[in-house]
């Protein structure tokens, strides 16, 4: 996330507080696509990640796109820690070991997804190869270690560093050494809303399958083929995971609220100052546990929208809906995400195909999918089926929302060309991890170093 929230309105009730949610409705002419994607930032001298400070660093890194871009640096104190698109738009992020992160701004087609992060992939290239800095599409740090892999200077991530080994087991995992593709998708209604929820929190596990590409750690395979996905089991599983609520019939807006306020909080901010919240969840704050702690104790808007963005669930929701399960991958990645699930959820047929598919899935056989995914990938099943036959199938109703879409590039091509590299997962029967692991034990010779050549952007 590119920069915290600060809005001082006065928070209201709960269901205030739902209407704020709520009113990221809008009608289907007006669905847009947002897509973010993070990459390993490394020297290609020696494959060594790089650090926040110095005249080949992360900061210059940041400071170098903001010349070419022109758009407006995100501060905390007196460090660079992202930059934001001068119409709010767009901006550019870091996350915690330097994960540099692109957020997509709001786009009508895939198309347009395509060819934004290829400009921002060319302008960074630039800024980057004097720098002897170039960048890795995978899901997890192949190589380096936790003490070896650098920390940016942002306030929030102090906080989570300090809290993460209290609640979970992989926290710091998650934190450092994994990356992501990502897409922000909309809703019209509450009741669009909650059919669009269920289904992708249902799938979103087949989504960690086949985009599955981090099966090394500290220069070895880790035994898996989504370590990213294995993180997620145990990093903090009271805000984050599958929420079985969300697969109720009358699942609500005022449902995910309720969730959310007893979640324990990561932070507030005030002055631009941040104020450790983590023994206290949303509710107690609500009900004035800051009160003599800190001076404005009263909770604000910001302050929601804030905690809203430390939640983890599988499918987020905000005012739009956050597909959260893949891993990062190679550029043709960045693309064929944001496909698989446009495809499903803005076509009204897919989605309800979707929904029928998945109907009879309990919260057990989901949790059940995503416990065996990270080692098993596509070989896992679901519900007594084998994934991969499932996800076939939802390749498919993909593909047939996205050609019912009709968005044609200049080439009279359709959306669905985005879907090929699925469609090569599915004939091969083999995710991005197992060709890595493919290779590792046989031209690579035992060694992870020919990722950072093979898989770089």
């Amino acid at each position: 996330m590119a920069r915290d929230t600060t809005d001082q309105t006065p928070l209201g009730t709960l269901d205030d507080m739902a209407a704020y949610m709520a009113a990221g409705s809008k009608p289907k002419e007006q669905f847009r696509i947002g897509t973010e994607h993070e990459k390993f930032a490394f020297f290609r001298a020696d494959n060594s990640p790089v650090p926040y400070h110095g005249d080949a660093s992360i900061s210059a890194l940041l400071k170098g796109m903001q010349e070419k871009l022109g758009w407006e640096p995100i501060m905390d104190g007196e460090n660079i820690i992202g930059l934001g698109e001068q119409h709010g738009m767009g901006a550019i992020s870091i996350e915690p070991g330097g994960q540099f992160e692109l957020s997509g701004a709001p786009v009508e087609t895939l198309h347009q997804t395509c060819k934004e992060s290829n400009q921002h992939l060319a302008v960074l290239r630039d800024v980057a190869e004097p720098m002897g800095i170039r960048f890795l599409g995978i899901g997890g740090s192949p190589k380096w270690s936790l003490a070896e892999t650098p920390r940016m200077p942002k306030s929030r991530y102090d906080i989570m560093t300090r809290y993460m080994p209290k609640v979970g087991s992989q926290g710091l995992d998650m934190m450092y050494r994994t990356c992501t593709i990502q897409v922000n998708l909309d809703f019209s209604s509450e009741a669009d809303m909650r059919q669009k929820m269920r289904v992708s929190m249902k799938l979103q596990s087949l989504a960690t399958a086949l985009f599955a590409s981090s099966p090394f750690t500290e220069g070895k395979p880790n035994g898996l083929l989504s370590w990213r996905g294995d993180i997620w089991r145990d990093t903090d599983n009271q805000r984050a995971g599958v929420l079985p609520f969300t697969f109720s019939k009358d699942f609500s807006f005022g449902d995910y609220v309720a969730w959310a306020i007893d979640a324990p909080m990561y932070f507030i901010v005030r002055d631009g100052r941040y104020h450790d919240c983590t023994h206290i969840t949303f509710r107690q704050f609500m009900d004035g546990a800051l009160k003599g702690e800190v001076a404005e104790w009263e909770p604000q808007l910001g302050d929601w929208t804030n905690h809203l963005s430390t939640l983890f669930p599988d499918v987020r929701l905000k005012r739009f809906l956050e597909m959260r399960g893949a891993d990062g991958g190679p550029w043709r990645r960045i693309c064929a995400l944001p496909a698989l699930w446009v495809g499903l959820l803005y076509d009204e047929t897919a989605l309800a195909a979707a929904d029928e598919l998945t109907a009879n899935w309990t919260v057990e056989d989901v949790i059940a999918m995503r416990d065996a995914v990270p080692a098993q990938g596509l070989k896992a099943s679901v519900a007594g089926r084998p994934l991969m036959e499932v996800a076939r199938e939802v390749v498919e109703m993909s593909r047939a929302g996205l050609k019912a879409r009709g968005q044609l590039n200049s080439e009279g091509q359709d959306e669905t060309v985005f879907l090929n590299t699925l469609d090569e997962v599915l004939a091969k029967r083999m995710t991005l991890a197992d060709d890595m692991l493919a290779l590792y034990n046989g031209r690579w010779n035992g060694s992870v170093e020919p990722v950072f050549e093979e898989y770089q952007y």
